[in-house]
């Protein structure tokens, strides 16, 4: 009897040990981030999520966010978290990115719902981006999920994965899914001072409210909560990026010139990748000239199409910059990384953008 008790007591602490083991899969109590130390060969080993890896749901510290207007990067959906340690904080700032202390993350997902119609459906891990703050700088990290979407492991030289999924309209649509490498990275986010920076995380872009799991609140406010943004004004003096898709609240012209800072100003500015160019798409340039307004192009052969300025004011269709967005050829399409597919909504806004304009034919008199 006594062997018995002592096997039903074994028993008994080994099922406690299983079920407390199991339920903790995937939980770790604080963010596994060391910014001095080598990268996690798994994304699950930084504790950035808790419960089943696959649901993105956010550790403490680590915040959701979005953007009001965001990159396009083949129709994929995007879950951005933001990551700072506890007593470090970013100022406020309006004439740049956020400078995020180091210790800080930038956490970006990259998804396919099965339905578009359904977002909160059924869906598809693709990538898992990092921007991690070391003491040498931003260092960029790119985790592959598998395809049972229980983890994902960095690599540097990036991937191809084919996508498909049901569109808005109802249509299949598929993709070959291009993850860059490690290298290519830097022609969007590196800087004429040769640093690499981050893009988004910019005040204006972050002035709208998010669905917390405690309800809505203005992302600024909740980020000063969170200790992470200090010395924020009050919210109706702060700027606001217009939300390209907004036709109702924003014109033309504002949502245009949204789309082309998120979409191609990170490049086309005076310290930008593109500087070269002299055509210059961030917001803060109001200078016609720059913008493309009967520019002749730096660009030659197949890149123009016969064409000879990059905006004809009145003529969509002999616009250097509508023909880029609308070729899918590696040395035509613009941007030149991270689609592989039209933005037919993006194309359609430009080109309403430039019909609009006061026509000029840009020859010289």
């Amino acid at each position: 009897m006594r062997l018995f008790k002592l096997l039903i007591s074994a028993l008994a602490t080994i099922f406690v040990l299983f079920y407390s083991n199991s339920c903790n899969i995937g939980k770790t109590k604080t963010v596994a981030l060391n910014v001095s130390e080598a990268p996690f060969k798994k994304l699950s080993e930084y504790g950035f999520f808790t419960g089943a890896l696959k649901a993105l749901t956010p550790n403490e510290r680590v915040l959701p966010y979005d953007l009001i207007t965001p990159l396009f990067t083949d129709y994929a959906f995007k879950s951005r978290f933001v990551y700072v340690p506890e007593g470090l904080s970013a100022a406020y700032d309006t004439t740049q990115v956020l400078q995020l202390p180091v210790g800080s993350c930038l956490i970006k997902n990259f998804y396919y719902p099965d339905d578009f119609r359904k977002p909160e459906g059924k869906r598809r891990i693709i990538e898992t981006r990092l921007l991690v703050h070391r003491e040498t700088g931003w260092d960029n990290l790119d985790y592959i999920w598998n395809d049972e979407q229980t983890e994902a492991y960095l690599e540097n030289a990036g991937d191809i994965k084919e996508v498909n999924w049901i569109h808005y309209d109802g249509r299949r649509m598929e993709v070959d899914y291009v993850i860059p490498n490690k290298n290519q990275c830097k022609s969007c986010h590196w800087r004429n001072n040769a640093s690499f920076s981050p893009i988004g995380p910019k005040v204006r872009n972050l002035n709208k409210d998010y669905n917390y799991s405690d309800g809505a609140e203005n992302q600024l406010s909740r980020w000063a909560k969170a200790g992470i943004l200090k010395n924020v004004p009050d919210l109706s003096s702060i700027p606001k990026i217009a939300d390209w898709t907004d036709a109702e609240h924003c014109t033309v012209n504002e949502r245009a010139r949204a789309y082309l800072e998120m979409n191609c100003g990170h490049c086309h500015n005076p310290n930008g990748p593109a500087y070269t160019s002299g055509l210059h798409l961030n917001l803060e340039n109001n200078n016609a000239a720059h913008l493309g307004y009967c520019k002749s192009t730096v660009a030659a052969g197949k890149a123009t199409g016969n064409f000879l300025y990059d905006i004809v004011p009145g003529n969509p269709d002999e616009s250097i910059l509508l023909y880029r967005m609308k070729s899918t050829e590696a040395d035509v399409k613009m941007p030149e990384i991270g689609r592989g597919l039209v933005h037919t909504e993006g194309v359609e806004l430009i080109a309403k953008w430039i019909a609009e304009m006061k026509p000029d034919n840009c020859k010289a008199d």
